[in-house]
């Protein structure tokens, strides 16, 4: 039997626990291997976090504290992105499973 819910996504996320890591990001990004695979706006629209937009100078930005880690820029950044866990403590904890 699924659970119902009644709030909708981001006051779900908002229950969740993130620790990070100011020092180190978890995603690197090849601004060349963007532009070469001419994946930017599909990074900026599957990422359920919204961790991708544009610079003003074109280039992608990466707010990767945001990051959900479910590696979905991983699996369709084309070798554009290096993704890896957050080190230990850090990152996010679910809070509804």
């Amino acid at each position: 039997m699924s659970q119902a819910y009644t709030q909708d996504l981001p006051a779900r996320l908002a229950v969740n626990k993130y620790e990070t890591d100011d020092e180190n990001s978890h995603i690197i990004v090849d601004q060349q291997a963007i532009d070469e695979e001419g994946v930017a706006e599909l990074l900026i629209r599957i990422c359920p976090a919204h961790v991708y937009s544009r610079n003003p100078d074109g280039t992608l930005a990466v707010e990767y504290a945001a990051c959900l880690e479910c590696g979905t820029c991983l699996a369709l950044g084309r070798g554009a992105v290096s993704w890896h866990y957050p080190e230990g403590g850090m990152g996010i904890s679910y809070r509804e499973g």
